[in-house]
Order: structure tokens, then C-alpha cells, then sequence
């Protein structure tokens, strides 16, 4: 198939960024071709892309200072570049074997991560393309204007992005093309998950009522203080007419509901400590009652409405129902297509000896499979493939 990565993309302009260095490492795995450090199917992945998007991956985690990706076998570059850096007052410069340690494991944490997003994205590309699934340059460009109006001020805003993150415009656009296959192969795979029945609402309903009942709630004004003789004083200026304004701002120790004038609203049975609740669901409507001791101090307080326990009903909860039971039907459907997808894209993946990750057929055994699809390091989002690593927006 005609390969996309040579016109490149961003997703969701938090413009990603899967890295580069340009590190080249010789080794051959499994139907790899020799200029290559993969091969997916009928598709190589060049040596050339993968030192290319390490090399993007390495500017992006610069954050705008000068980059110096790592330079394997013997880092020599890195290393130099290391030993540059300004040191905390105090701190002796590392030896130069530590600081190639340093670079090694940059190299290695870069190289998993590009392999990550490459091989992703060739599958992405290669299912798409299998489910006749497309998304012209004409979409990705409309798709890609629409997310620099979010992330950008200007476009001299984005074209200074495109200069700090090594990424080109094709660089974006390919990530955008991306990110549409994606959502379109999702929306594909979950098409048919979207239906629910009558009966299905029903069903719900029957098993879940609990779900769709509301308990009895009151309104209450409350007045906190630390003694009882200091709660029989705010009840006995309540009696005499004082305001619960009043007394609470002279009284009360309970800042959250003394800043609404006392008042404590929809309250349910079960959600204030037992010696309270027991005497608020005892008490009638406009009584004033208390002290009450709990061990937050002496409360008076009075019931100010009842809002009755409430059932709603299986119209009323319909819409409900048939978003959730929708949600998990999709969810179900991606879940269970992701899990196969990964399978059978993997068992068509091999790679170069020195480049090999859990996507790869050949992967060390050791390795446990990261879960993402398309670049995402180690994990997928809400269980969609995702295209790469994200750089930060601007």
C-alpha cells in the first residue's frame, strides 16, 4: 500500500510528536528488509523514518533548546552535548560513563516510542485501507485548520510551533489523517452496537429501578458550635427572633454551611453522622430542634422543606438508559475489535533485531504488549487507537 508517514500528521493539535534522533543501528530480524527496521505485512519501515521521527521525538522533549539526539553505539555527540549543560551549584560533573548511560537509556525510552507510533500507524493504515476507509488531504487540511483556530492564536503561532517541534506541515497533516482513519474505523466498528431495542430499555429498567429512585432529601438550616451550653444560646436567640443569618454568623464553628446563611440543602438519609441524621429524619418541617451532640460539636438545627422519595419512571428514564446501554454495547464492540486487531497485525510484524517492541511478532519475550494502538505509549485512550505521543500545545 501506498504509505502515509512520508506525508505526516498531528493529532487533536496538541500537535503529536513521536520522536527521532538520527541513529542509525544496524540489525535484521525476520523478513526485515536490510534498509529496514520492520516490516508489516507487504510493507517495509525504512531506516530513513525511523531516524526521522526520532529525530522530531527529540526536538519535542528539548522543549525548544538545542537538541542533540543520542548518538548510538558510542554517543559521543550526546555525551559532549551533556557535559555542556549547567550544573547546580555544587554537583560535580558526572563521569562520562554515567552520562552515556544517560544517552543510552534516552535512546532507548526515543527508539520504543518511535517503534511504537511507526508500526502503529502502518496498521491503522493498512486496515483502513482493508475497510476501504479514506480521508483525502482535502479533509485532513479542512480538520487540521479547525484545530490550529483552537491551539493557535495566529499562524505565526503555528509556524513557530512547527519550528520547535521538527515537525513540517505534511509532518501535521499525516497525524491528522491519522486521527481521522482512526475515529472513522471506529465509528465503523461500533455502528452496529448503536442499536437498542424497546425491550432492551425494559429489561434495564426492571433489573436497575434502584438506580432511578430518588431518596427523600431536606432542607435544612443548621447552627454548629462547640459547647452545649454555647447551642442552647444560638437556639434560645432563634426563639426570640433573631435572624439564622445572625445567629449563625455569631455562633457557628461550621464554615461551609455558615457561609450559606446555615443553610445545609438535599440532604439524605445516611449522609451526616448518625446522631444527627437519626434527629433530622425524626423532626418535623419549620421545628426548631436541638442540641444534638456529635463529635464535630452540638448542633441546632430546623427542617426547612421535604422533598418526598420519588421513583422515576420508565419514561422518564428512558433516554438514559438507552445512552448507557449504547456507551457499553460500543465500548464492548471496540474493546473485543482492538483486542483482535492487535492480534492479527502483530503475528504480521517483525523487526529488526535492535528495534524489536511488543508490537513486534518477534518481540522479547519479556516484553509485555503496552495495549496502545498507533503510537500511544503504553496505553490507548478510551480504547481507541491512538496515533502518537503528544507534544504540548502552544
Amino acid at each position: 500500500m501506498a504509505s502515509m508517514r512520508h506525508a505526516p500528521m498531528k493529532t487533536a493539535l496538541t500537535l503529536a510528536v513521536a520522536g527521532l534522533g538520527a541513529a542509525t543501528i544496524a540489525g535484521c530480524g525476520n523478513d526485515v528488509p536490510p534498509n529496514a527496521v520492520a516490516q508489516v505485512g507487504d510493507s517495509a519501515i525504512t531506516q530513513d523514518e525511523f531516524d526521522k521521527w526520532l529525530q522530531t521525538n527529540a526536538t519535542v522533549q528539548a522543549q525548544g533548546q538545542d537538541v542533540v539526539a543520542p548518538d548510538p553505539p558510542d554517543y559521543t555527540k550526546c555525551v559532549a552535548a551533556k557535559k555542556k549543560q549547567p550544573l547546580p551549584k555544587g554537583q560535580k560533573q558526572p563521569s562520562n560513563a554515567t552520562l552515556k548511560k544517560q544517552c543510552e537509556q534516552e535512546f532507548d525510552t526515543l527508539k520504543s516510542e518511535v517503534m511504537q507510533f511507526l508500526i502503529q500507524a502502518e496498521w491503522v493504515e493498512q486496515e483502513a485501507e482493508a475497510q476501504d476507509i479514506v480521508v483525502t488531504d482535502k479533509q485532513a487540511e479542512k480538520a487540521l485548520a479547525a484545530q490550529k483556530k483552537q491551539a493557535f492564536p495566529n499562524e505565526k503561532a503555528y509556524r513557530e510551533f512547527l519550528k520547535t517541534s521538527g515537525m513540517s506541515n505534511d509532518d501535521v497533516i499525516y497525524r491528522v489523517k491519522l486521527e481521522q482513519l482512526q475515529q472513522k474505523l471506529t465509528q465503523k466498528i461500533t455502528k452496529d452496537a448503536e442499536k437498542v431495542t424497546d425491550a432492551d430499555v425494559d429489561e434495564y429498567y426492571d433489573k436497575n429501578k434502584k438506580r432511578f429512585a430518588q431518596p427523600e432529601r431536606r432542607n435544612l438550616r443548621v447552627v454548629l458550635t462547640k459547647t452545649r451550653a454555647q447551642a442552647e444560646q444560638a437556639k434560645q436567640a432563634l426563639e426570640d427572633g433573631q435572624s439564622w443569618k445572625q445567629v449563625v454568623n455569631e455562633y457557628s464553628i461550621d464554615e461551609a454551611s455558615k457561609a450559606q446563611g446555615g443553610r445545609l440543602p438535599a440532604v439524605s438519609k445516611g449522609q451526616q453522622e448518625k446522631a444527627l441524621d437519626d434527629a433530622v429524619f425524626d423532626a418535623k418541617k419549620s421545628a426548631l430542634e436541638g442540641p444534638v451532640e456529635t463529635q464535630f460539636g452540638w448542633y441546632v438545627f430546623e427542617v426547612e422543606k421535604i422533598t418526598p422519595a420519588s421513583q422515576q419512571t420508565l419514561d422518564e428514564s428512558k433516554e438514559t438508559i438507552k445512552n448507557v446501554l449504547r456507551s457499553q454495547r460500543q465500548q464492548r464492540a471496540l474493546d473485543e475489535w482492538i483486542k483482535d486487531f492487535r492480534e492479527r497485525y502483530k503475528e504480521d510484524t517483525n523487526c529488526a533485531e535492535d528495534y524489536r517492541v511488543a508490537e513486534c511478532n518477534n518481540a522479547p519475550e519479556e516484553k509485555t504488549d503496552t495495549g496502545g494502538v498507533a503510537g500511544q505509549p503504553n496505553g490507548r485512550q478510551n480504547g481507541q487507537p491512538q496515533p502518537a505521543p503528544q507534544s504540548p500545545q502552544e
